[in-house]
């Protein structure tokens, strides 16, 4: 018989944690008499993080006391507190190998449904003082698990659990769980797992894209060697790079596009031809100033990347670079590099690309941020063209295609052309071009749409399909305006891509905002400096200093920004490419990342590094 032994609650507070303030509902301690269990919770508790807690499938947590047992044993402790580990509910019973997602119990006068696995998270480490819990949670099998509240009602400590259904496929929560994070994801059990319609949506997600990424793989779709989660991130969907670390090509050609916006084309040194990539992927640059203070000396290397803006089939890579008036890089390119000479090149990378579909598709961009989209309006196209001259052999898509693009003035739009020839090889094309401030001698209705930004409320009454794919790429402010917008036109959100110009957006829940600060390098320099690591997105390159426990802790001190959640190797947030070099695992991930990228938060530089951050 399985029984209720301590019911825990406990409001969200902030509690200090590396130098920052955490908000979290980690802290749970056990209450005396009955409480009401209610849809979201029982009353006096709370969560500080409804991204990955709380909500109608996280009302309630539910953890064993053989697996306090376990962990005693495990972790040398004497005897360790019920709600320890942030669950509501401990109990005599229902372990994790037995439970079912489905199962349905009845505890006083409440009766739950079990809807998934924990989610792995840092702040059960935070709680219990072990970094490493998360992991441990994972690989021990013992994770404990959520319920939804079927039936409100009052349940007390001491009470009895009955189980009054069984869930359908008999898949325990250990199953479940292992089923995502651990290796090995067989199509059978996805196949039983995702028939559980009790399994909360977030898992049915993450299980249904592993099942898609399993369907390619068996199909040949996916590149030999392609390893990876997509279940747990998209970092795992970019196939792996064509060549490791950086290469030399070419510059075969460079042609200005606008007035700001220049190209260069790229080819390899031997005359092959280059790898085929994804429409909207980008490449990564090294460059080498010469450092003022030394003689014919080169100084620290610029690392910055590039949207690739030509047909992917092409054989030859084209870059187009925006010229900023302070921009290191970009001005070093433009004085310096002329045809025939040679640039270090890393592989296409990113996953930001245009994904097989017979949906509509809205191609959307501002200035430079046209360069992704323009690629995939080539593959659109058909390809097999010449981007010197517009011109293509290739059929073009039968795809409804929507180009949709926001410049300065006809000076500044650059693309124009070749865009134009390009649609007129799509069945169903459609352009709307926005000027913001147009020249007098710019025509309407010839050169560009519209005058005024290209922005949500610009769009409104253009007729834009709903059920389209949107890939949008230009300034951060721009892509949150048309984002919002195409929401509130009934748009899909994960149907809207976006590609950012430098540094993603980071990812670190429950962590107080503090004040902003570009990346810069740590406050205090290395003691005894070890190899170089590059930020390539952040352009930044420090030092690696051995006091940082990984690479996570290296860019936290340099403001760079990070993604991440277990901070163990297991949730996979932080997986990020890496473009050259080489790192070494302590502790080892729950399970590798994708060929070709890495995991920041347990891994540390064997060797001179570039990251794409």
């Amino acid at each position: 018989m399985a029984t209720l032994t301590s019911m825990n609650v406990g409001m969200p507070q902030d509690v200090p944690w590396h130098g920052r303030t955490v908000h979290t509902g980690i802290w749970k301690y056990p209450v005396d008499g009955p409480r009401m269990a209610r849809r979201l919770n029982i009353d006096g508790d709370g969560q500080g993080d409804l991204g990955g807690h709380g909500g109608e499938h996280r009302a309630v947590l539910v953890y064993q006391t053989d697996s306090y047992r376990h962990w005693e044993k495990h972790l040398g402790r004497d005897r360790i507190e019920t709600g320890q580990f942030g669950e509501n509910l401990t109990v005599d019973g229902l372990p994790d190998d037995e439970v079912c997602i489905g199962d349905r119990y009845r505890i006083g006068d409440a009766v739950f449904e079990v809807s998934q696995p924990r989610v792995t998270c840092y702040r059960v480490g935070l709680r219990m003082e072990e970094p490493r819990m998360a992991a441990l949670l994972v690989s021990h099998r013992r994770p404990g698990f959520y319920m939804r509240v079927v039936v409100e009602g009052e349940i007390e400590a001491g009470q009895e659990i009955v189980k009054v259904a069984d869930g359908p496929e008999g898949m325990t929560v250990a199953d479940i769980d292992s089923l995502l994070y651990l290796p090995g994801h067989p199509r059978d059990d996805l196949d039983r797992a995702l028939r559980i319609s009790s399994l909360s949506p977030g898992w049915q997600a993450s299980l249904r894209s592993l099942k898609e990424q399993s369907a390619k793989e068996q199909a040949g779709g996916a590149p030999a060697g392609s390893s990876g989660n997509t279940g747990l991130t998209t970092a795992a969907s970019s196939p792996p790079p064509a060549w490791t670390g950086f290469r030399p090509l070419r510059v075969d050609a460079i042609r200005e596009e606008s007035h700001s916006v220049f190209s260069l084309t790229l080819s390899a040194t031997d005359g092959s031809r280059l790898p085929a990539w994804l429409p909207g992927q980008s490449v990564t640059l090294r460059l080498r100033p010469e450092d003022p203070g030394s003689p014919g000396g080169v100084g620290s290397p610029l690392i910055r990347s590039y949207s690739l803006s030509n047909d992917p089939g092409d054989g030859r890579y084209r870059i187009s670079v925006k010229q900023e008036p302070h921009g290191a890089a970009s001005t070093l390119i433009h004085t310096t590099v002329r045809v025939g000479d040679t640039l270090d090149v890393a592989a296409p990378r990113g996953t930001f690309f245009l994904a097989d579909s017979e949906r509509p598709v809205v191609l959307a961009s501002a200035g430079v941020g046209a360069t992704p989209v323009l690629a995939m309006l080539h593959a659109l196209a058909g390809g097999a063209g010449d981007t010197s001259t517009n011109t293509g052999t290739g059929t073009g898509s039968p795809r409804e295609v929507w180009w949709l693009h926001g410049a300065r003035e006809r000076a500044e739009h650059a693309f124009a052309a070749e865009s134009r020839a390009l649609l007129d090889r799509l069945p169903a094309s459609h352009s709307y071009i926005c000027y913001s401030r147009p020249a007098d001698d710019d025509r309407q209705g010839v050169d560009y749409t519209t005058p005024g930004r290209l922005s949500a409320d610009t769009l409104r009454g253009v007729g834009l399909p709903t059920d389209a794919d949107a890939y949008l790429c230009g300034p951060v402010g721009f892509m949150d305006d048309l984002t919002a917008g195409l929401t509130r036109y009934g748009m899909a959100p994960d149907r809207i891509h976006m590609e950012t110009f430098g540094a993603g957006a980071a990812l670190n829940p429950g962590v107080n905002p503090s004040e902003q600060h570009d990346p810069h390098p740590p406050a205090e320099p290395p003691a005894t400096p070890g190899p170089d690591v590059s930020f390539s997105r952040s352009g930044l390159t420090v030092p690696w200093d051995p006091r940082y426990a990984s690479l996570l802790e290296l860019a936290e001190a340099c403001d760079v920004p990070t993604r991440w959640s277990c901070r163990t190797g297991v949730c996979h947030n932080c997986e990020s490419a890496l473009l050259s070099g080489s790192v070494a695992y302590d502790p080892d991930p729950v399970e590798p990342p994708a060929e070709g990228d890495v995991l920041i938060c347990c891994s540390r530089p064997r060797d001179g590094i570039v990251l794409d951050l």
